[in-house]
């Protein structure tokens, strides 16, 4: 009990948690725009999966992590403005997409990794390391869980209050909103449900994007198969948790970030716990919370349904 009391307590544990909690939100916050529009995108696993890979390359070639980051977002809104094509322009089945890309990200990263590096291994790259904040990292407790991260933690927090303002405060986010409550009426005023959604779809694909970079520049500083891990699907679900608000979403993905993190310290820790379990326990939690919450949510009107213009 002492060594679970340990971990529970401890700062790094928290710390952890903002880590890995950082791209499900930043995957999630994409989500909200795109499903307050409308759509539903379950291809955050492809973009991730893609933006992690993009940001590898553009720094292994430019010896730049910077230029890493751009070209992992490239790569992702190019992911997006596929889904958007077929979703938007073509009236395609979104789901169907989705899944689609997820599998055709994780083939295509997988042919490209080989054929691109020698041993089929992609190399330690240049990426982004943690820094602490003057003043604010030596306070107790929260200096270390909180402001000794890497810059990846307080762009999304920018985010976040960005993304809230801009859907929430603004007559474009009304608009976004919108036409995820009923496209057809919001046609009939003359706003542009098509533009206004492929808008979110594109900002859907950096933000997923830019959790995929996170993971590739600021956590492994390389690329490995499949090493989005599902991430994309637990943001799924923490956008109905959040009920699809930017800044619920902080919370929402912390939520898991903290079982994930936990999940990895009992497994190297002293205690005799199965670590299949623990593998397991971030996406129990997930079911779990989804289960709880899915009955009370009440998602855009026009989610998921597929709209031609009269």
């Amino acid at each position: 009990m002492s060594d679970l009391f340990d971990i529970v307590t401890s700062a790094t544990l928290y710390a952890a948690a903002i880590r890995l909690a950082l791209p499900i939100f930043l995957a999630a916050l994409g989500e909200t725009f795109a499903e307050r529009a409308g759509l539903v995108n379950v291809g955050l696993e492809g973009m991730m999966l893609m933006g992690a890979f993009g940001a590898v390359l553009g720094s292994d070639v430019t010896g730049s992590a910077l230029a890493g980051v751009a070209i992992g977002l490239l790569f992702a809104v190019l992911v997006a403005a596929i889904q958007g094509f077929v979703s938007i322009n073509f009236g395609g089945d979104q789901i169907v997409c989705g899944i689609a890309l997820n599998i055709g990200a994780l083939g295509v990263t997988a042919f490209l990794v080989r054929a691109i590096w020698e041993g089929g291994n992609a190399p330690q790259v240049a990426g982004f390391s943690a820094f602490d904040l003057p003043l604010l990292a030596n306070a107790p407790f929260v200096g270390v869980a909180v402001f000794q991260q890497g810059i990846f933690v307080y762009v999304a927090l920018v985010l976040a209050l960005i993304s809230w303002w801009a859907l929430m405060k603004t007559g474009w986010g009304l608009r976004m909103r919108g036409c995820g409550e009923d496209p057809l009426a919001c046609e009939s005023l003359g706003i542009p449900v098509k533009r206004l959604r492929w808008q979110a779809m594109l900002i859907c694909g950096a933000c997923a994007g830019l959790g995929g970079v996170f993971l590739a520049l600021g956590q492994l500083l390389t690329f490995s198969d499949g090493m989005s891990g599902g991430r994309g699907f637990i943001a799924l679900a923490v956008v109905i948790i959040a009920r699809w608000s930017p800044m619920l979403a902080v919370p929402s993905a912390l939520l898991f970030g903290a079982v994930e993190a936990f999940a990895l310290r009992v497994q190297s820790s002293d205690l005799n716990v199965p670590p299949e379990l623990m593998l397991a326990l971030p996406y129990l939690a997930t079911i779990i919370v989804y289960a709880i919450v899915v009955g009370r949510s009440n998602p855009p009107a026009a989610l998921g349904r597929t709209y031609v213009r009269q």
